[in-house]
């Protein structure tokens, strides 16, 4: 049964361990999302004095909190968290929440419904929707930090009902990605819920319980544009935050909010503990790809920020320093470790490091190859040509480790096109004991598709092909292509025989640098969670440490969200 297996997972950073429903709907109790009455202890009459004065300052800022998914405790968690550092800094903040009005949303995916079938006629209303609406008004309204609590239901009529359901009912799934609302992206974020929610890249899209669960993903981004689309009209705000930026409904909210003419400003935790990604008008996935190269190009590295730099590199194939690790602590790095693999350590090595097949189909666009799946096995095809050379395919192991572990492997589409692969192939599968790093150390060259590890990897020298849409690419650091000819005369080059060295290593090295200590901002007051569940807990105490002046980086991070500058910061200056 769904209520006694039911999951609170947190997508994007791992965070995730088995939560009984019951103790989801006492959850706020149970410290799953932060007692704010609690937190500022014995400054909460002064909190509430504070609100109140803000609330009736006319020329106060406005700012919409489109938290959404009250029972994603991260949103909840760091949404309440800076409405109250807004807050102390003169900002009126309102509070968005479902309740228990969209058929399907990102809380949903397979782990909570093990027979997907109930979720494609029943959808969430009768389980996973009775946990999420009812804490989060608590945390966020009246009974908590005292914020106006604004409803989908209240903002959709009946008319925007019946027309979501028609457009859901009537679409053609095939080209579901195409449709359109006034321009705005409605198909394709049904899509990437539905692909999400199925953890794969790719399902049969007339399947008996495959299309009604995208028509429930369809009828819920056409209701959550409706929605927003009302909110503008009738309340005028100064600005959106969303956390992520993707997805129904935050996707929906983000292209809403730019149709409205208002700023957006996404979040996301970042790999380092204590810190956060923020992204001006779309999730940091896009804009991370098109950051100006001027942001970070000129920094001055000195020996102390490279040592740091490298320190942290060091640290990364453990995640000492960071949130969550996916690699198994105590990895297999020993200088035997191609011959491990089961390839000659005589023979040059490439290794082939792969992403979460469903990750890398939605939150980037493709490029040389129609999808992740065709760029291995073409890849495969080239280096069975090539004996010469040897090919270690690193599968993530986010497969299996991550919140929402893969339904479609990687391992598993390689078996089904190779009767058997040659000598000079190895696969480490995501379950092995096998440091990632240590096997890209050892190799001649990597080639990446969409994983954020050749940052890493080129700062630390080592020759990176990008085959997607990774972050390295226009940047000067990794060795492109853009379609399938041109990877084949990328290969072609291959061994180069010799480490990155020159600009090309300078700039890998800058842009690393500025990846991981300017653009993820360290925050105060927020810790690892001690309860299982939870992604983080709010360590601070009283209201002084959410004032103007207590910490240059929170004074940072919400100047930036006021005006719209950079979110780039150095605490070491």
């Amino acid at each position: 049964m769904i209520a006694e297996n039911i999951k609170l997972w947190l997508r994007e950073q791992a965070w995730m361990r088995p939560v009984r429903l019951a103790n989801l709907k006492g959850r706020q109790r149970r410290g799953l999302l932060p007692d704010w009455r609690q937190i500022l202890g014995a400054d909460w009459d002064e909190w509430q004095a504070l609100r109140k004065r803000v609330e009736a300052d006319d020329k106060a800022p406005r700012i919409l909190m489109a938290t959404s998914v009250g029972i994603h405790a991260a949103a909840a968690g760091f949404d309440s968290y800076l409405a109250v550092a807004l807050t102390a800094r003169g900002n009126r903040c309102d509070i968005l929440l479902c309740d228990q009005e969209l058929p399907a949303c990102m809380a949903a995916d397979y782990t909570w419904y093990g027979n997907p079938e109930r979720f494609a006629r029943h959808g969430s209303r009768k389980d996973l929707c009775t946990a999420c609406y009812r804490p989060a008004s608590r945390l966020f309204g009246a009974d908590g930090l005292g914020f106006p609590i604004l409803r989908y239901s209240a903002l959709l009529t009946a008319d925007d009902r019946r027309k979501a359901e028609d457009i859901a009912q009537s679409a053609s799934l095939g080209a579901v990605e195409q449709i359109e609302i006034d321009g705005q992206p409605v198909g394709e974020q049904a899509l990437a819920g539905a692909l999400r929610f199925f953890a794969r890249g790719e399902i049969d899209r007339d399947g008996e319980v495959e299309a009604p669960i995208m028509r429930r993903y369809l009828r819920a981004s056409c209701l959550t544009l409706f929605a927003l689309r009302r909110l503008f009209a009738e309340r005028q705000y100064d600005m959106v935050i969303g956390h992520h930026g993707i997805y129904v409904p935050q996707g929906l909210v983000t292209a809403a909010a730019a149709e409205a003419g208002l700023r957006f400003v996404s979040w996301n935790p970042a790999y380092r503990q204590g810190c956060f990604i923020f992204s001006h008008g779309d999730s940091y996935h896009h804009t991370m790809l098109t950051e100006p190269t001027s942001m970070w190009e000129d920094l001055a590295l000195g020996e102390p920020e490279r040592t740091r730099l490298m320190r942290y590199l060091e640290d990364r194939a453990e995640g000492v320093q960071d949130w969550i690790a996916f690699h198994p602590k105590k990895a297999e790095a020993s200088s035997n470790l191609v011959r491990v693999i089961g390839l000659d350590p005589e023979k040059p090595v490439v290794t082939l490091l792969t992403s979460v097949i469903w990750d890398a189909q939605l939150h980037y666009r493709q490029r040389a190859f129609e999808n992740q799946v065709e760029w291995v096995m073409q890849t495969i095809r080239y280096f069975v040509r090539r004996p010469d050379l040897q090919l270690a395919i690193r599968i993530h192991p986010g497969e299996i480790r991550a919140s929402l572990p893969s339904r479609q492997l990687i391992a598993d589409e390689i078996a089904a096109a190779f009767r058997g692969l040659p000598r000079n192939i190895a696969i480490v599968k995501p379950n092995d004991r096998i440091s990632s790093y240590a096997l890209s150390e050892a190799s001649d060259a990597v080639i990446i598709y969409a994983t954020k590890t050749g940052i890493e990897l080129a700062a630390r020298g080592i020759p990176v092909i990008v085959a997607g849409e990774s972050w390295l690419r226009g940047k000067g650091i990794g060795f492109e292509c853009e379609d399938a000819e041109s990877y084949a005369a990328l290969l072609d080059r291959l061994p180069f025989g010799k480490r990155m060295d020159g600009e090309r290593r300078r700039r890998a090295e800058r842009y690393a640098y500025h990846f991981f200590f300017r653009r993820m901002i360290p925050l105060p007051g927020l810790g690892r969670a001690r309860m299982p569940g939870v992604p983080f807990e709010i360590t601070a105490r009283g209201l002084a440490p959410f004032r103007p002046g207590a910490s240059a980086s929170l004074d940072h991070a919400v100047r930036c969200i006021s005006t719209g500058g950079p979110f780039v910061f150095d605490e070491a200056g």
